[in-house]
């Protein structure tokens, strides 16, 4: 018997652990670990959760369809799942375990574990790539050593794909009698302490609604994604981030897909689709280089250097942050999409990440934890790489000139103000002359129903910069 393990790779086609697993005769079985304790101490949001346990529903009964019965297994932490794990094994006589790579730091702890508690029953374990285009280690300096810079990064990862290519594999034949599948929802264990099962609609699950969403934004967005991405009121993004962070869908399919729609891969700024293809290349860097540094999973800095810096850790500000109370629109109207709807817009991330590391001057640490007890898309690569850019801790050369100004970011990117008030509505009938400071008007109609700024970004700014100078006399 060859078991598959699913984690964070819930789809049937180009998936390396199941084709490996599916490779000849022998029976297959399947396995999803649910793992509540675990989840809320990696601060998983919940509508995330409820996002994975939907798609695994999806995924059991696809699987039965084909004559593979899916197990769930429910674990509370990853150091239980070692014996637990195990145990199935056992039970099942299983020779062969596949599960495609882990690139956490407690993720990879705990497949150790589970390689060393399978060896002891003579279970081979088979450790695949399915998470990146290419595998961490694969993009290397002319040393030998893996990047810490993005731009030569970007230019090995495409010298590598040109040398390697990849292949696009089919979802498994059918492999024997259709079975049946119980439902998710009337399996008692597997909701208790996780709340309400029922998915959000804004968000279906299914490998064919990722393929429809990416086919839909290479159709009609891709070739206008240089100027439309910034541009929260329009849209102009493929808002497939929770399909790749769930692995619904894989980053090899969205380059095949942009191939196929474009003919070639773009190799260049100048060729369309090169813009959306960088961005999966931020994220294949991201996935190195939690590999590299595995402290980046430990609330560490990139730069160690920046541990030093003073940072504020003010719960009143903190709360105001979260809550969309800043005074300043843009951020508050991006933090309580955020908070209503699981996600928030890439430009968007950028600024509430600067506003809060610059202005408010409060450590990136929350701001990384917040966003993932809320995002649906909640990725630990990502969103660490993403929020220690904003702060000037990570792989980035210039912290300095990174301090967004807040309503001249809302007045590049929102300029009519239709985003602000579609999630600010205390702003909703402020015109677009006051909309991005619209203090003076709101006081001269008698209104107090908005905060006012909670700083002034001009000397939080020269705060901001000061601390990093002064890290530098140190």
């Amino acid at each position: 018997m060859r078991l598959v393990w699913f984690r964070n790779d819930l789809r049937l086609a180009d998936n390396p652990a199941l084709r490996h697993g599916c490779a000849d005769e022998e029976p297959v079985a399947a396995l999803f670990i649910i793992s509540p304790t675990q989840w809320r101490q990696h601060k998983m949001a919940p509508i995330r959760q409820r996002f994975i346990l939907a798609q695994v529903d999806v995924l059991g009964r696809e699987l039965a369809a084909l004559g593979i019965p899916l197990h769930l297994l429910r674990v509370e932490t990853f150091a239980e799942t070692p014996a637990a794990l195990a145990a199935l094994a056992r039970d099942l006589g299983v020779t062969h375990l596949y599960a495609n790579q882990a690139i956490e730091l407690d993720e990879q702890r705990r497949d150790h574990g589970v390689t060393a508690a399978l060896a002891e029953q003579e279970v081979s374990c088979h450790w695949l790539n399915g998470c990146c285009v290419l595998p961490p280690g694969r993009v290397l300096t002319g040393g030998r050593e893996m990047f810490k810079v993005f731009t030569p990064f970007s230019r090995a990862w495409f010298k590598a794909l040109d040398e390697d290519g990849f292949v696009i594999h089919r979802a498994p034949a059918l492999r024997g009698e259709p079975l049946p599948w119980q439902p998710l929802a009337e399996r008692a264990f597997v909701d208790e302490g996780l709340g309400e099962l029922t998915p959000d609609p804004r968000w279906p699950v299914g490998e064919a609604e990722a393929l429809r969403r990416l086919h839909a934004f290479l159709e009609q967005g891709v070739l206008d994604y240089g100027e439309t991405r910034d541009f929260p009121a329009q849209g102009g993004t493929s808002v497939l981030s929770p399909y790749l962070a769930a692995g619904i869908v894989s980053p090899r399919q969205c380059v095949a897909a942009l191939q196929q729609r474009l003919g070639a891969r773009p190799q260049s700024k100048a060729q369309p689709g090169f813009v959306w293809l960088n961005e999966l290349i931020w994220r294949e860097f991201y996935r190195h280089l939690l590999v590299l540094i595995p402290t980046l999973s430990m609330n560490r800095p990139f730069k160690p250097e920046t541990a030093a810096l003073p940072w504020s850790w003010d719960p009143d500000a903190f709360a105001a942050w979260c809550a969309g109370r800043t005074g300043y629109p843009i951020v508050d109207a991006a933090m309580r999409c955020l908070n209503a709807t699981g996600w928030m817009h890439n430009r968007l991330r950028m600024i509430v990440a600067s506003f809060l590391t610059k202005d408010l001057h409060i450590h990136w640490r929350l701001g990384e934890d917040y966003f993932m007890s809320q995002l649906i898309d909640g990725d630990l690569a990502a969103n660490n790489g993403g929020w220690q850019w904003a702060a000037g801790t990570g792989a980035d050369a210039a912290p300095y000139f990174r301090v967004f100004n807040p309503t001249t970011q809302g007045q590049r990117f929102d300029p009519q103000g239709d985003f602000i008030r579609t999630w600010v509505t205390e702003l909703a009938d402020v015109p677009a002359a006051y909309v991005h400071q619209p203090h003076d008007w709101l006081r001269l109609k008698g209104r107090q129903d908005y905060p006012a700024p909670m700083v002034d970004h001009a000397v939080a700014r020269v705060r901001a910069i000061e601390m990093f100078r002064d890290l530098e006399k140190t």
